[in-house]
């Protein structure tokens, strides 16, 4: 079953425009299923370097892999290609000859400099994450809504996430085992195997230390004193989870460097579901940082880059997204009510000067206040997108 991705149009418009796409994100996101589907009405190859022989051949003699998978085709699909030594010199080489090529990866190998120096101005990156909330409401092709019927679609979105597999299974013990495999995979092949990390004991109990600790602010230092590893293992985890899309690391919004925290980032992960999964918590009723974390995910995923604003004097707001070069301050709460806006929030609001913001409820609310000349709208995350995109 194919369903439509919010990054289709976008597809549409670059695939024009670049002879090589790089498709980019989590393991069985849906990456290789969205790109036969752009190809179905195309001549096209398809080619998994997971395959030691056609990596063999792309590595070896590029004209030769050329005529075997290339020539002849409109398009060719060239899935997990972090895989392969020296993809750089070989993909520029497919696109300076008017080849076209789709390719994917699972890690932001793909992205180091060693290959994107040599695809300057000749690709497009494109990142798909899991399922949205609006993907998940079309995958189990849910057209009509009720107060009711969302509800439950968030509910089940925010526990078990939204990996393709796990949303169209109906069973919460096969998701789970789902969930629990997709994991397993992920910190053995792509964490430690393509970054090659020893260790793996020690990777899957840090991976447990930021679940356990989600969407709070953390050094360094902290968690190399808590986990007895060394500052430069801690870099090194980090980096590797966040490459292959595990964690999200989330940095402050400041312009007064005096008044505002400045160097902690906070954690999250990609998908509320995995990190259920590695805390073996499926708790029936989120608490306040899971759905913040479910909030987060959301607003990635629409193409935003939130930061979070916290000062000296401890006044904090969850996110801050800009359009137009304007802050926009969110607040995620598990219930709220107009009334009863927060000190932070309204902080920001005297410090920034905002026109809008909003306060993103998890039980349904849709009410708006207005302090400062700033119009909160209190709503809910399947409608926090549509309201962000207004002009």
């Amino acid at each position: 079953m194919f369903v439509e991705r919010d990054i289709e149009k976008r597809f549409g418009k670059v695939a024009s425009a670049y002879n090589i796409i790089a498709l980019v994100g989590a393991r069985q996101a849906g990456k290789t299923t969205f790109l036969r589907e752009q190809t179905k009405r195309m001549n096209s190859s398809y080619v998994l370097f997971d395959d030691p022989d056609a990596r063999g051949l792309f590595e070896e003699d590029i004209k030769k892999f050329e005529k075997q998978y290339i020539e002849g085709f409109d398009v060719s699909v060239l899935d997990e290609v972090q895989y392969c030594k020296g993809a750089g010199t070989k993909l520029k080489y497919l696109a300076d000859t008017g080849k076209k090529a789709w390719i994917t990866a699972s890690s932001e190998m793909i992205l180091s400099k060693d290959i994107l120096s040599f695809l300057v101005g000749r690709v497009s990156i494109l990142k798909l994450y899991p399922f949205s909330l609006n993907e998940f409401l079309a995958a189990r092709k849910q057209k009509s809504l009720t107060p009711a019927i969302l509800k439950r679609a968030v509910w089940e979105h925010l526990i078990f996430g939204g990996y393709p597999k796990v949303v169209l299974t109906q069973d919460v013990e096969t998701k789970k085992i789902i969930l629990k495999d997709l994991y397993s995979t992920m910190i053995f092949k792509d964490i430690a195997g393509t970054f090659s990390i020893n260790d793996i004991g020690s990777l899957e109990q840090f991976s447990k230390y930021l679940a356990v600790n989600t969407g709070t602010a953390l050094s360094y230092e902290s968690i190399s004193k808590q986990m007895n590893v060394s500052f430069q293992t801690v870099k090194r985890y980090l980096d590797a989870m966040e490459k292959s899309y595990l964690i999200l690391r989330v940095s402050p919004f400041h312009t007064n460097k005096t008044k505002e925290i400045t160097k902690q980032p906070k954690l999250y992960f990609v998908d509320t579901g995995l990190r259920n999964s590695i805390v073996d918590n499926f708790s029936p009723e989120p608490d306040g940082l899971l759905f913040e974390n479910y909030v987060l995910s959301e607003l990635v995923k629409a193409g935003f880059s939130p930061k979070y604003w916290r000062t000296k004097a401890k006044a904090e707001v969850d996110f801050v997204v800009e359009k137009n070069g304007k802050p926009i301050p969110i607040e995620v709460k598990l219930n709220a009510k107009p009334d009863k806006v927060g000190k932070s929030l309204r902080s920001f609001i005297e410090t920034y000067k905002p026109k809008e913001g909003f306060v993103i409820t998890y039980k349904e609310t849709n009410e708006t206040t207005k302090i400062n000349g700033c119009k909160i709208t209190f709503t809910n995350a399947f409608k926090l997108k549509e309201k962000l995109s207004k002009p």
